[in-house]
């Protein structure tokens, strides 16, 4: 059986890698990887490739930079060249990026089934291209695989329902568990940015309802400005750009690194004393390394880190993000385990060969 897997940005590197190392120990799988270009940047891409020991891609599209219309498009249309050529029985997508809806509606217009990692998420924003990107991939999927339960309900909730939807865990806890004693034998970030265990924040920014508006940004950073820590910050290319234009003036506890590779960004998070993000996936890893989180938006995904007390969120519009970010977060309950047991990728490689 041949699988096209589709990845195009930084966090599917991180969960194809589990789901691929899955399918080498399945027999009878064959996997051809598939790489957009979304992100196209070294940092953001290659080196996740090289450190992760994801195979190479067998086919590299090189589309990224564009409006949402214009790299939706052109991928596509490349992705259908590439299926068209590999006749695979399976395309695989993963989570909720516009390399995701492009493969998914290829695939769909082939008549190529069609496997979702991360299926079932609602932030029930349609403002969030995100959004819009996994609702339409979920409806077009024959086998959708749910990080946790409520990602099932939500499903379920739209009328999709039977044993095409499969709750396996989270891929991404697979990952933070197996590349865990190779964070160990690895230069420490601590001593590389001279930092002490629990006596620093960890930020990340990259979503577009922060970095498009110039009142969420300096709210932001005016918060992060009051963290009694210092603060690093691996800035996102595109925020990069974005505060360069606002000609946003950074406080002087802040740090600002380049982005960095998975296996140092693990390191970092597991030694901090907060992480304040806008991301999905880092949400979960402060989570998985059980330290606590502020979300910099107005709703997540992941609300079960809200109810077991991981995670507060913080809309940078409406809230005081200076006060929140001092107060530095809360630890939670750690009775139960919400997205499985760290073996999500063979779940996935199991369910594919029996399909």
């Amino acid at each position: 059986m041949k699988i096209v897997t589709i990845v195009g940005a930084r966090p599917q590197f991180i969960k194809a890698a589990p789901v691929s190392r899955a399918f080498s120990r399945q027999s009878g799988i064959v996997e051809c990887i598939l790489h957009t270009g979304q992100h196209y940047d070294a940092n953001m891409s290659g080196v996740f490739f090289e450190e992760l020991s994801i195979p190479a891609p067998a086919h590299h599209l090189g589309i990224g930079g564009l409006s949402h219309g214009a790299n939706t498009g052109r991928t596509i249309e490349a992705i259908e060249t590439v299926l068209q050529d590999e006749k695979p029985d399976w395309v695989l997508v993963y989570g909720d990026t516009n390399s995701t809806l492009a493969g998914a509606i290829a695939a769909a217009k082939l008549h190529i089934p069609i496997a979702h990692v991360e299926a079932g998420l609602r932030s029930f924003n349609m403002r969030m291209p995100e959004e819009v990107n996994r609702r339409l991939t979920d409806h077009c999927s024959s086998l959708l695989f749910t990080p946790c339960k409520q990602a099932g309900v939500n499903l379920q909730n739209e009328g999709i329902a039977g044993n095409n939807v499969l709750n396996v865990g989270d891929v991404m806890y697979d990952a933070v568990l197996m590349f865990a004693d190779m964070v160990e034998r690895r230069e420490s970030q601590l001593e590389i940015f001279n930092l002490e265990r629990n006596n620093y924040v960890l930020a990340t920014i990259h979503r577009q309802e922060n970095t498009d508006h110039e009142d969420r940004m300096i709210a932001i950073m005016e918060g992060l400005g009051a963290s009694p820590y210092p603060v690093v910050l691996p800035l996102h290319p595109r925020t990069r750009a974005t505060m360069t234009t606002m000609n946003l003036q950074l406080p002087h506890n802040i740090r600002v690194v380049d982005p960095l590779g998975y296996l140092q960004m693990i390191d970092l998070e597991r030694n901090a004393a907060l992480i304040v993000t806008d991301s999905g996936g880092v949400q979960k890893e402060a989570y998985f390394h059980r330290v606590p989180c502020i979300t910099l938006r107005d709703e997540t995904e992941w609300t079960e880190l809200v109810e077991l007390g991981w995670n507060q969120l913080a809309s940078p519009s409406r809230d005081d993000l200076r006060a929140i970010i001092t107060a530095g977060g809360t630890t939670g309950r750690n009775d139960v385990l919400p997205y499985g047991d760290g073996t999500a990728a063979d779940h996935i490689a199991r369910a594919m060969a029996q399909h």
